[in-house]
């Protein structure tokens, strides 16, 4: 697998990625089981108390997670997640979420998500376990 082969494979899910799409998430840079995103918070994605909703900020980590343990081009799916809140995000802000594989099984894969602001502070911590489904994500054989 090649640092060409994940960005294609990125660029197959994002044309049918109407969420990350919706969200106005980016793709800035893949690899094999590596991805990095960015979303700049909007007033839409803002909770009662003015901060980005925690709706928002797992959106954007589960969507870098997803990058990463398809990066390979296995198809694969979240099988766990949890997510830590460490400070909030707010209107303006440019965060960033980088996904690496910790353990990437057969079957099983394990990957850590960091969520960071322009700051550089980190907002939130993910971390997920995905399960292959078989099939590429291509589509091609």
């Amino acid at each position: 697998m090649s640092h060409n082969a994940a960005w294609h494979n990125a660029r197959v899910m994002y044309q049918r990625d109407t969420c990350a799409q919706a969200l106005g998430i980016d793709i800035i840079e893949m690899d094999e089981g590596v991805a990095v995103l960015t979303m700049t918070v909007t007033p839409h994605m803002l909770n009662g108390h003015q901060t980005c909703h925690g709706g928002q900020l797992f959106s954007l980590a589960d969507t870098a997670f997803a990058y990463a343990c398809n990066s390979q081009g296995l198809a694969a799916v979240a099988s766990a997640c949890n997510i830590d809140f460490l400070r909030p995000g707010f209107a303006g802000d440019k965060l960033t979420a980088t996904a690496r594989v910790k353990h990437q099984g057969k079957l099983t894969g394990v990957y850590d998500i960091e969520i960071i602001n322009q700051q550089q502070k980190t907002v939130a911590l993910f971390r997920g376990k995905s399960h292959r489904i078989g099939g590429s994500v291509t589509g091609e054989a």
